[in-house]
């Protein structure tokens, strides 16, 4: 049997081969779709991606037989540190083809760099953060990844265990059909808000990007500052946030509802741009931009993903409240239907936010998919 060498991504080739890893473990998975090789570029470098203000990483590749055959993350988040003082490392990027060795040395490669970063604690996958990509696909596999989202085979989770990883946490994704109205119920309460005069539901302002910005990260914090693993945005992660959503989304792709003249409530969609690549195989050049570009120009998406919603938390589990939040998803989801984009992912969802699962469900909301976040004593 081959022995797997572990060696650290430090080269520009390494770099390559790190991003293209995934194109052979998933050659044959039909439910996978190739992220875009330029973003996935951007985003493991520290010159373009802002967590490595606040943040630091090793990317690790596993050879066999002097091939690629797996790789993983390790990283640290200071921020995350700031705010609960754990000494908990991360890893990340886990993609290997189904060999416990290769899996087993991934691991330990990961958690020797955390050691000697100070840590105790490993948690994951995050790639590279909470803010980023989100757990291990456990379930749904048949579905492919919607934008910003993991895929995975279904031998990954038992070489986690292996690994000696135990669960923490599940996330969900939720499958929306846009087209399908609001239950009478929920629509006559809805409208009853809207006669007091006190609810005004409005689209983003381009124009006034700054500002509608500056709200809308202002009720994230607010609205998930006691979820599990929550970490705020920072100054930079926000000014990026702010740039991509203005090259990648019309004004109503987002709303925000005010009660009483206050910005309580908000929710941002994506256009679904692993749909629209997947026939690139992740490469946009050298026709893949102009193929892209008119897609998402010249024709409304085929799904989009809702990842950012919330309500103030002095709202929550009121009537107010629920009436917020169905304000701003039934403000995108009559636009995104009416353009002729019938699904949607709502992702993710903490499994056991029953409040907003209920709501979700309640909807039409289907769970598809659930992503698992693992952790290990490393001391």
């Amino acid at each position: 049997m081959s022995e797997v060498e572990v060696r650290l991504v430090n080269s520009r080739r390494d770099r390559k081969a790190f991003i293209q890893l995934p194109h052979a473990v998933f050659a044959h998975d039909a439910a996978w779709i190739a992220p875009l090789n330029f973003e996935r570029s951007q985003h493991i470098s520290p010159r373009h991606n802002p967590f490595f203000q606040h943040g630091r990483a090793q990317l690790f590749l596993a050879f066999k037989d002097g091939q690629p055959v797996g790789r993983i993350s390790a990283q640290v988040d200071d921020l995350r540190l700031a705010r609960y003082r754990d000494a908990t490392g991360m890893f990340g990027f886990l993609d290997a083809f189904d060999d416990s060795a290769v899996f087993s040395s991934l691991f330990n490669a990961a958690e020797n760099w955390l050691r000697t970063e100070g840590m105790i604690r490993a948690v994951g996958p995050f790639s590279f953060s909470i803010n980023e990509e989100t757990g291990l696909l456990v379930d749904g596999f048949e579905h492919p990844p919607a934008v910003m989202m993991g895929h995975a085979a279904p031998y990954y989770q038992a070489h986690v265990a292996a690994a000696g990883y135990t669960p923490i946490k599940n996330v969900l994704a939720y499958d929306f059909d846009n087209s399908k109205a609001l239950p009478r119920g929920l629509a006559s309460m809805l409208a009853k808000v809207h006669a007091t005069g006190d609810l005004e539901v409005r689209p983003l302002s381009k124009n006034n990007l700054d500002r509608d910005l500056a709200i809308l990260i202002d009720i994230f914090n607010d609205a998930w500052s006691e979820n599990w693993g929550f970490t705020p945005f920072s100054e930079a992660e926000i000014k990026k946030l702010g740039q991509d959503l203005k090259m990648l989304v019309e004004e109503q792709f987002i709303a925000f509802a005010f009660y009483q003249g206050e910005p309580c409530a908000m929710a941002v969609t994506l256009p679904d741009i692993n749909r629209a690549a997947r026939d690139l195989n992740g490469r946009l050049l050298p026709f893949g931009w102009a193929k892209l570009l008119s897609r998402l120009k010249f024709s409304p998406p085929e799904a989009v993903r809702l990842p950012l919603m919330g309500v103030r938390k002095k709202f929550h589990g009121t009537p107010v409240g629920s009436a917020l939040a169905m304000s701003v998803i039934d403000a995108i989801r009559t636009y995104h239907v009416n353009r002729g984009t019938r699904r949607a992912e709502l992702s993710w969802i903490l499994e056991d936010n029953l409040p907003m699962r209920r709501m979700i469900e309640a909807i039409g909301g289907n769970a598809y998919k659930t992503y698992r976040i693992f952790e290990r004593t490393i001391a």
